[in-house]
């Protein structure tokens, strides 16, 4: 079957096995996501060699105890041991012998078919379309901001950012928040995608928004994000990590120690919480997808998604069609 294929830092469009049907569900892929978690796999994040992808939305080809073949499906990226005391807990997302999606020990969902344990699977109503479905893994990274931190109405909210991530951050942050809210970014073609909240060109920050923000959402995945959150966050403010990055590179953090400033990383929520945002709020996630191509031109796909300031890129295959 067709897959996006890392090896090294080469990304290319192979034919490998398909998986065994008497493991877990097999899922046909039906459109799939490019993150830019999985541009930065390319580049060496994570060590990480082979099919790529990790948002997605499939059909489930095997019945499982409590879903029929046929049914649609997202997937927990995060695959727990099972027996270890995170997982015991509900955070297998956090057990120190998971494997991830597309990331870490696992191949990805930019192949015709891919497999995950049945308890990973959360089937998707009939009223929320493939294209709204398949941002349920970044949307429930969004909403977990909520699950970790209290956002008070008259909190003053800053994202930093305004790639993929950070664009979906400011949407939800419209139907979740009724305080002022700004995102910071270096695309204003990209703006227009979220009429709801005020962008800021990064440039156009001056010294008179330094500590101005009681919470900072950092979503640039860069070491400048980072240095721009801690410029320009309250004294006992909120700073939130969204990204991962490729590389790390020294920091001062002294600042953030003087200003008692509370740093909170945050990586995946929880899916089926997405997934019920999509069906009962319109939230507009299609908005953000630019272009969507066949796998079988997913070299193509990736080009474009490796472009300065593209939205997202997705894949789709005959299934979807």
């Amino acid at each position: 079957m067709k897959s996006l294929f890392l090896r090294g830092e080469q990304v290319r469009l192979q034919e490998i096995p398909s998986p065994s049907p008497d493991g877990e569900p097999r899922i046909a892929l039906r459109l799939a996501g490019i993150c830019r978690t999985d541009l930065e796999l390319a580049k060496g994040y994570m060590g990480y060699e082979g099919v790529l992808g990790h948002e997605f939305v499939g059909t489930l080809l095997d019945a499982t105890d409590s879903l029929s073949a046929g049914t649609r499906v997202v997937g927990e990226i995060n695959c727990g041991c099972g027996r270890c005391s995170w997982c015991h807990s509900g955070l297998e997302r956090h057990c120190p012998n998971r494997t991830v999606l597309g990331i870490s020990g696992r191949p990805g969902c930019f192949s015709e078919q891919l497999t995950l344990p049945e308890r990973n699977l959360v089937p998707v109503p009939d009223s929320i379309p493939d294209e709204r479905a398949v941002f349920a893994e970044p949307l429930a990274a969004v909403i977990e901001i909520f699950e970790q931190i209290p956002v008070r109405p008259m909190d003053s909210v800053a994202i930093i950012g305004d790639g993929k991530l950070g664009l979906l951050i400011g949407m939800v942050f419209t139907r979740h928040h009724t305080g002022p809210a700004f995102l910071i970014g270096h695309h204003p073609s990209k703006w227009k995608s979220i009429p709801e909240i005020p962008c800021i060109h990064e440039n156009e920050i001056g010294n008179d928004m330094n500590a101005q923000f009681d919470i900072v959402i950092e979503a640039s995945g860069t070491v400048s994000g980072l240095a721009r959150a801690q410029q320009i966050i309250r004294p006992r403010g909120t700073i939130v990590l969204k990204s991962t990055m490729e590389r790390s590179e020294p920091l001062n953090l002294t600042v953030s120690v003087v200003n008692e400033v509370t740093i909170v990383g945050s990586r995946c929520g929880r899916l089926p919480t997405a997934i019920r945002f999509l069906e009962r709020t319109d939230l507009p996630v299609e908005r953000l997808i630019e272009a969507t191509y066949p796998l079988d031109r997913a070299k193509e796909a990736w080009k474009h998604a490796c472009q300065s300031g593209a939205l997202k890129i997705c894949l789709k295959t005959k299934e979807s069609a």
